[in-house]
């Protein structure tokens, strides 16, 4: 799909069958959120448990440890991130037109599609509900800063150098995830697109975004997946409200006193719609955030981002280098007869990061390879610390060092295209 509308859902109804497909499995991994949590959480370790001699679990089970009371809050924790799983199900049947009738009156999947999601999808819902803890909680403000600082303020840099009487800069955020770059580009007088290929965080950002009643409208739980490296069960537990701020509230109080942006949102892949000609030179700032290592191919990125750039607009970047098509194989044979059902439904010449081939680059090469597609860089940071859906009362502490970076497509530079 390469649909862009307003942040207030998808409009318009699908009709491919293999990206129903896809959304389906996506709302029904939300829908079974809570039933998979539950047994692999708390119904697999209470079957463990009490296969321990029968000394031994009713010692556990006692002051101080009190583990079946532990498992009992493991549940209520679950059914607290289920229902933000929940209402983002609710959203997306209506967001995509999908659903079908209930006997309470409300959508519900089509039967046949109950049940349908993948492992992978049963993952990526467990996996953005924590997310939210990152982009949607006061705890993730240190995170949020880390990455979105830089942007920020090479924004600010960038305003400030343009003089008060340019138009508001138009920004491109490939991989918004949930919205909250984005969310915050626009609140500081930036129209912002972004750009989302997962109906997970589409679907996510979407509720967040447009249909959450309030501010702490939910509490999620993000640590009680896993029940390693907890100092604490009261670490291990903790929950955090959801979201921070209320979007239309935050919109509407700083609209009293200065001009904000507007919001967009495209939901494609990113290198078939803005390698597109009508993306040329479209933008004066593209902000990539967590993104560039998700590229197989980073030099296509590279020169879609330059094709939609206007001349003088800028590319930041800040991130690792997780590179996230590392170990991909590629079939020849398999590539063929899909390039071929690409060709023959849309005429494009690229699949998208489906396209063959992948590399990986250390950070110095990537800025090598910047000024060779034909930026000039203006400023490189390197060593941030970056978490990244961090527990900072884990026993386990990793984060990332991040490279921040700002690049400027040459003012005479003509539009390429990528």
């Amino acid at each position: 799909m390469e649909e862009e509308t307003p942040w207030n859902g998808i409009e318009s109804r699908i009709e491919d069958p293999e990206e129903l497909q896809v959304i389906y499995r996506t709302l029904d991994s939300y829908q079974q959120y809570a039933k998979v949590a539950h047994f692999q959480s708390t119904h697999v370790r209470r079957q463990a448990f009490y296969a321990l001699p029968q000394a031994h679990w009713q010692r556990l089970a006692a002051p101080p440890f009190n583990y079946l009371d532990t498992l009992d809050k493991i549940d209520d924790a679950i059914e607290s991130n289920a229902e933000l799983a929940r209402v983002v199900f609710k959203t997306g049947l209506g967001m995509f037109h999908v659903g079908i009738p209930s006997d309470d009156g409300g959508p519900k999947l089509p039967p046949h599609w109950n049940g349908s999601a993948k492992p992978n999808d049963l993952d990526k819902a467990r996996s953005t509900i924590r997310q939210f803890y990152r982009d949607w909680s006061a705890d993730g403000a240190r995170e949020r800063e880390a990455c979105f600082g830089p942007v920020m303020r090479a924004i600010v840099a960038e305003q400030e150098a343009r003089g008060p009487d340019q138009v508001q800069l138009k920004v491109l955020v490939p991989g918004a995830g949930l919205g909250r770059l984005v969310f915050e580009l626009c609140i500081r007088g930036c129209e912002t697109e972004g750009n989302e290929i997962s109906y997970h965080q589409l679907l996510a950002s979407s509720y967040i975004l447009n249909c959450c009643p309030r501010a702490g409208q939910h509490t999620i739980y993000p640590w009680i997946h896993t029940f390693s490296n907890h100092r604490s069960r009261a670490n291990h537990l903790r929950g955090y409200a959801v979201p921070d701020v209320h979007c239309a509230t935050e919109l509407t109080e700083a609209q009293q006193t200065r001009p904000i942006g507007a919001m967009s949102m495209s939901a494609a892949d990113f290198l078939c719609l803005y390698a597109q000609e009508d993306k040329a030179a479209a933008y004066d700032v593209v902000a990539t955030v967590f993104f560039l290592d998700t590229a197989p191919n980073l030099i296509r990125y590279l020169e879609t981002i330059f094709h939609c750039l206007k001349p003088g607009g800028i590319l930041v970047n800040v991130g690792p280098l997780l590179w996230h098509f590392e170990g991909r194989v590629w079939d020849r044979d398999e590539h063929e007869r899909e390039h071929e059902e690409v060709e023959g439904a849309a005429g494009h010449d690229t699949s998208g990061i489906a396209d063959p081939g992948n590399f990986e680059l250390t950070d110095d090469e990537v800025m090598a390879l910047v000024a060779q597609v034909g930026f000039e860089i203006v400023s490189r940071e390197t060593g941030i610390e970056a978490p990244y859906i961090h527990d900072a009362e884990s026993m386990l502490q990793t984060s990332y060092r991040a490279s921040a970076w700002v690049a400027r497509k040459p003012s005479m530079a003509a539009a390429v295209t990528a």
